[in-house]
């Protein structure tokens, strides 16, 4: 009997002294916020045991917690936002590819049917409708189906000229011995006095039929120079050689390329394409186009409105300004060439030649507000 009586003593004791150390671990342990899992009342519990935890640490549990599933949150929606632009951007490239091919094939149909002045008038409608789409595609397409793109456009651009050319009247043929003759005389006749006259500044066109570059000038010092739209319209123009030239092209061309230039102010109407600036010193150019690239130049001004990013590569000195040149007729020039005026990435400049992107490439720079009035004409 006395040891049932201690075993019950003891029980009851150790009974006592259980529910004490019970009360004292539910004092410590933090009582649990709204909105927190059960997982922290269960990690808060498990640290309450342990002889090394502390109060300040049972405090911080639960914002530890709260912290690292805001992080998970974002990461979920950042990856979520990430999936979606990607659906979004091949949604659009996928637009652009069928909405191009359609317009092509519509176009292309028209030039190899039998040539009216209404059906060419259909196919240049429909080639500056695919000139301004591929214009607003340029952001999200990629370089390949850009240059693709551009290559279709060329073609059909050509091939229109050329069923163009076919509509005109040809030219009677006919003898004329006798005028050829007296016309002969007269020029061995005039031929001393001709000579003694001093002879004009050539101008040289560039680009006989067959070559790539149909019109331009070349080889010229201190000249002022100047084409109409009649002379420019989606023509490819080649400038080269020139030094201390003005020169206003007042048209749509389909490309300009600039070469070798010193000291020149070149104005040019919108550019249906690219403009392509090499190994150039000390000018001005202004300029609107899709694409500019600037190669081995420097010391140059460039007034611009472009509605892709502008390249430059092994140049220093470039300054950028916002395209400012106006004239008589621009604004249907801007309509023929298919580019959005709405649209200027001039200050979006791409160095080949610097990588480092937190750095600004110490090769090109925005040129002063200060420095940007300059008296066109």
């Amino acid at each position: 009997m006395a040891g049932s009586a201690v075993t019950a003593a003891d029980q009851s004791q150790g009974a006592l002294v259980g529910g004490l150390a019970e009360s004292a671990r539910e004092e410590k342990r933090p009582v649990r916020p709204p909105g927190v899992k059960m997982e922290g009342v269960g990690c808060s519990a498990a640290l309450g045991d342990g002889a090394a935890a502390s109060p300040r640490d049972l405090s911080l549990v639960p914002e530890r917690i709260q912290r690292r599933e805001q992080e998970r949150q974002l990461e979920v929606e950042r990856r979520k936002q990430k999936r979606q632009d990607q659906e979004v951007e091949e949604e659009k490239s996928g637009f652009f590819a069928a909405a191009f091919a359609r317009e092509r094939a519509a176009a292309e149909e028209l030039l190899r049917g039998e040539a009216s002045a209404e059906r060419l008038e259909e196919a240049a409608s429909r080639l500056q409708g695919l000139r301004k789409l591929l214009n607003d595609s340029v952001l999200f397409l990629a370089a390949y189906d850009l240059r693709q793109g551009q290559a279709a456009l060329a073609q059909l651009q050509a091939t229109l000229t050329e069923r163009r050319q076919e509509l005109q009247p040809k030219k009677r043929f006919a003898f004329k011995a006798r005028k050829k003759d007296a016309a002969g005389a007269a020029q061995v006749d005039a031929a001393p006095a001709a000579s003694a006259a001093p002879s004009p500044p050539s101008t040289k066109e560039e680009g006989a039929p067959g070559l790539s570059w149909a019109c331009g000038f070349s080889n010229l010092d201190s000249q002022d120079l100047e084409k109409r739209a009649e002379e420019l319209h989606q023509r490819d123009i080649l400038l080269s050689d020139l030094t201390n030239c003005t020169v206003r092209l007042r048209g749509n061309p389909n490309t300009l390329r600039l070469a070798k230039a010193r000291g020149c102010k070149v104005l040019c109407g919108p550019v249906s394409t690219s403009v392509f600036l090499e190994d150039c010193c000390d000018c001005i150019l202004a300029v609107a186009c899709q694409q500019l690239r600037v190669h081995t130049t420097k010391d140059t001004r460039i007034f611009l409105q472009v509605t892709s990013r502008a390249i430059v590569e092994d140049c220093s000195g470039i300054q950028f300004a916002p395209y400012t040149w106006s004239y008589l007729g621009i604004d249907k020039d801007f309509q023929d060439s298919g580019l959005d005026r709405s649209r200027n990435n001039w200050d979006h400049v791409d160095d080949f030649n610097w990588l480092a992107r937190n750095v600004p490439s110490p090769n090109w720079s925005i040129l002063p507000e200060a420095e940007r009035d300059i008296q066109w004409d």
